[in-house]
């Protein structure tokens, strides 16, 4: 089950957003207020890690490098 990142929303001038974890399924429902004080929160979403693609060797120079022009 994915862990999903939440931010309660500021209602008052100053107020600093508070994250937590909550583990739910793909298919529930985003939290609209955080369990126990009822605040409104938003889903934070974050990037994952890219993974570079193995160069074709139509690119790759013979040598390994990983251009002709990287010399």
């Amino acid at each position: 089950m994915p862990t999903y990142v939440y931010e309660t929303i500021p209602q008052q001038p100053g107020e600093a957003p508070e994250r937590f974890e909550v583990k739910q399924s793909m298919r529930d429902e985003a939290l609209k207020t955080q369990p126990g004080t009822e605040r409104p929160v938003r889903r934070i979403i974050s990037g994952g890690l890219a993974i570079p693609k193995k160069m074709s060797s139509s690119v790759a120079s013979p040598d390994g490098d990983c251009c002709p022009t990287c010399h």
